[in-house]
C-alpha cells in the first residue's frame, strides 16, 4: 500500500481500526484534544466517556476479562495519566491485555515541570509489560501496533503509550501495511511445547495414586477449558482452581473441589496437602494459595504448565516443567495420557472431607438476618448460574467465589493479585459493553468498595446497561474487621461504615432503580425485581454485620491453622492427613507478621 499523509492522532485511530478495536474508555483533557478532534469524525470506534480515568481503566479491564480481547483506555497528561496507574498495576498482576494511551505535554517542555506534566513512563515502568514515550511522530504507527502485539502475546498484560500533544498534531507520511508488520526480535512471545516435558508429565500422571489438577487464570487466558474437560474425562483427576481459574472447570462436576487457598474449601486444601501429584495448569503458586510454601503439598511431585518461563521454579520446583500455551500443552499431553487409573480410594478420601467440611450458608430462618453467603446462593439459584458475575474486593468477593458455583469460562471476573477496591462497578460496565448490553451482569460489591468508583453509575445510567449492583452492606470494611477480630483482639480501628450514604437515593440521583432489603423473606422478591428491570439496578442488601469468611488459613500459615465456621476447641484435621495438628496459638501477633490485610 502506498504511503498516506495523516496527523499523528489520525494515525493512532487507523492503527486501532486495523487492530480490531471497537470500543475504548476515556476522559479528555488539554493534551489529548487533537485525538478527540479526530475522534469526532470517526465512524468505526465507540468512545465511552467515563467519569474518572481509574473507572475507564477498570472498564477496559472488564471488557478484556469478558472477551479475551485487548481493552483500550485513554487519559490526558498529568493527573489523567496517574489516575490510570491503579488499573495498569491491576492488569499487570492479573495478566490482562490492556493498551493505555496517555497525553503528554509538548516535547520541547518535557522535563521542565510544565503544567500537567508527569513522567508517566517512569511511573508505570514497574507495572506494565512495556511502555513508550513517543517523541518522533513518524514512529507512532509502528509503536501502536507493537503495543497491541505485546499486550496480547505470550503472557497477556498492560502496555502504555505516552504521546505528547505536538506528536498528536504532527503531520506524517507512512505506509499502514508496513507499520502493521510488527517484528520485535527482543520479545519472544511463543514457546514451543517441548515433547520431552510432555512425555515426563504423562509418566508422572500414570504413576500417580492421588493426583490433583490445580488450574489458574492462564488456562482461562489460553481458552483451554475444552482440553481440561477432556483430560478429566479421561483420567478422573479432581480439579481445584485459583480465584482467576474459576469457570475453567464447571463447579457442578463431581470432580470439582472448588477454589483452594486462604479462603478456599477445606476439602480442596486437604486434597492438595495430601496429593502425590499436583498438576498446575496456568497457575503461579501465589501466596494466597500456598500459605507457607514449605508445607504446601509437601509429598507431591509437581507438573507446572505456564506460558511465562519466569514462573517455572520461582516458588515451587517442578518435576516436569512445560513452558508454553496451556491449550497447546494440554493438547499434546492428551496424545499421551491413557485411560484413568483406579482413583476410587482417593475419591473416597476426598468425599469424606467434603462431607465433614461443607460450605455453609445460613438462610436466616433462625436469626432473621440476611447472610451474605445465602444471598449469593439465591442469586445463583434464581439465575440458574447463567449470568456474568463481577466482584469488588473483600469478604463479599470470597463469598461469591465460594458460593456462586461458576460454570463457564469468563463468567467470574474479579481483581485478584492487586485486590483493588473500586474495581467491581466499572469492570461490570466494561463486561456489559462486551455483550453490547444484551446480557445481564451482576456486580457483587461491599458498602466500602462500591463508594470508590461509584460515579461510574452515570455511565450505566446513560447507556441503560443491565448491570445489577448487589451491595452486601455489613456497615464495615468487612475483611479488615475480620482480621482485627481474629488477630488484633477486636480493636475495630477505622473500619466502621455506619455513616454511609442512602444507596437507594444515590441510585435515584443517577436515574437508576434503587432497592433495599433487610429481611431474609424479602430477598427473593428483591432479586427478582432487579432481574426483571431492563436497566441498571442498585440493591442495598443489609447483611450480618460481623460475619466472617470461612474456611480461613491465616496468611503465611499452614493447613494446621485452618479455621472453619463455628470451630470447636478440640477439632482436629481428618485422621487421613499426614500431619499432627499444632496447638492453637493464642498470642497477639507481632505487627510485622500481619502485613497483607486485604483492604
Amino acid at each position: 500500500m502506498a504511503k498516506i499523509k495523516s496527523t499523528g492522532a489520525k494515525a493512532v485511530l487507523e492503527c486501532m481500526r486495523r487492530e480490531g478495536v471497537e470500543i475504548m474508555f476515556g476522559y479528555p483533557g488539554g493534551a489529548v484534544i487533537p485525538f478527540y478532534d479526530e475522534l469526532y469524525h470517526c465512524d468505526f470506534l465507540h468512545h465511552v466517556l467515563v467519569r474518572h480515568e481509574q473507572g475507564g481503566g477498570h472498564m477496559a479491564e472488564g471488557y478484556a476479562h469478558a472477551t479475551g480481547k485487548v481493552g483500550v483506555c485513554l487519559g490526558t497528561s498529568g493527573p489523567g495519566a496517574t489516575n490510570l496507574v491503579t488499573p495498569l498495576c491491576d492488569a499487570m498482576m492479573d495478566s490482562i491485555p490492556l493498551v493505555a494511551i496517555t497525553g503528554q505535554v509538548r516535547t520541547e517542555v518535557i522535563g521542565k515541570d510544565a503544567f500537567q506534566e508527569a513522567d508517566i513512563t517512569g511511573i508505570t515502568m514497574p507495572v506494565t509489560k512495556h511502555n513508550w514515550l513517543v517523541k518522533d511522530a513518524n514512529e507512532l504507527p509502528r509503536i501502536m501496533h507493537e503495543a497491541f502485539h505485546i499486550a496480547r502475546s505470550g503472557r497477556p498484560g498492560p502496555v502504555l503509550v505516552d504521546i505528547p500533544v505536538d506528536v498528536f498534531r504532527a503531520v506524517i507520511e507512512y505506509d499502514p501495511d508496513e507499520a502493521q508488520q510488527v517484528s520485535i526480535r527482543s520479545f519472544k512471545s511463543d514457546f514451543k511445547v517441548h515433547p520431552l516435558s510432555i512425555k515426563r508429565a504423562a509418566e508422572l500422571i500414570a504413576e500417580a495414586k492421588k493426583p490433583v489438577l490445580y488450574v489458574g487464570g492462564g488456562a482461562k487466558a489460553a481458552g483451554a477449558h475444552a482440553e481440561l474437560l477432556e483430560l478429566t474425562r479421561r483420567t478422573n483427576i479432581p480439579v481445584t482452581t485459583t480465584l482467576h481459574g474459576l469457570g475453567t472447570f464447571p463447579e457442578d462436576s463431581p470432580l470439582s473441589l472448588g477454589m483452594l487457598g486462604m479462603h478456599g474449601t477445606a476439602y480442596a486444601n486437604y486434597a492438595v496437602h495430601n496429593c502425590d501429584l499436583l498438576i498446575s495448569v496456568g497457575a503461579r503458586f501465589d501466596d494466597r494459595v500456598t500459605g507457607k510454601v514449605s508445607a504446601f503439598a509437601p509429598e507431591a511431585k509437581v507438573i507446572h504448565m505456564d506460558i511465562d518461563p519466569g514462573e517455572i521454579n520461582k516458588v515451587r520446583r517442578a518435576d516436569a516443567a512445560i513452558v508454553g500455551d496451556c491449550k497447546a500443552a494440554l493438547t499434546e499431553l492428551l496424545k499421551l495420557v491413557k485411560d484413568a487409573n483406579d482413583f476410587s480410594e482417593w475419591h473416597d478420601e476426598i468425599g469424606k472431607w467434603k462431607a465433614e467440611f461443607p460450605l455453609e450458608a445460613p438462610d436466616g430462618t433462625e436469626d432473621g438476618i440476611i447472610h451474605a453467603e445465602f444471598a449469593i446462593r439465591e442469586l445463583a439459584r434464581l439465575t440458574d448460574h447463567n449470568v456474568t458475575v463481577v466482584t469488588d474486593v473483600g469478604q463479599h468477593q470470597m463469598w461469591a467465589a465460594q458460593h456462586f458455583g461458576t460454570r463457564k469460562p469468563r463468567q467470574f471476573i474479579t481483581s485478584g493479585g492487586l485486590g483493588t477496591m473500586g474495581f467491581g462497578l466499572p469492570a461490570a460496565i466494561g463486561a456489559s459493553f462486551a455483550s453490547q448490553g444484551k446480557e445481564p451482569v451482576w456486580c457483587i460489591s461491599g458498602d466500602g468498595s462500591i463508594q470508590m468508583c461509584i460515579q461510574e453509575l452515570m455511565v450505566a445510567s446513560i447507556y441503560k446497561l443491565p448491570v445489577k449492583v448487589m451491595i452486601l452492606n455489613n456497615q464495615f470494611l468487612g475483611m479488615v474487621r475480620q482480621w482485627q477480630e481474629m488477630f488484633w483482639q477486636k480493636h475495630y480501628s477505622s473500619v466502621n461504615l455506619e455513616q454511609a450514604p442512602d444507596f437507594v437515593k444515590l441510585a435515584e440521583a443517577y436515574g437508576i432503580l434503587g432497592l433495599i432489603c433487610d429481611k431474609p423473606e424479602e430477598l427473593e422478591a428483591t432479586l427478582r425485581r432487579a432481574m426483571e428491570h431492563d436497566g441498571p439496578v442498585v440493591m442495598d442488601i443489609r447483611v450480618a454485620k460481623e460475619s466472617n469468611v470461612f474456611p480461613m488459613i491465616p496468611s503465611g500459615q499452614t493447613i494446621n491453622e485452618m479455621m472453619v465456621r463455628k470451630p470447636e476447641p478440640e477439632l482436629a484435621p481428618p485422621s487421613v492427613c499426614h500431619f499432627e495438628p499444632k496447638p492453637k496459638d493464642t498470642r497477639v501477633p507481632d505487627p510485622d507478621e500481619v502485613v497483607d490485610v486485604a483492604r
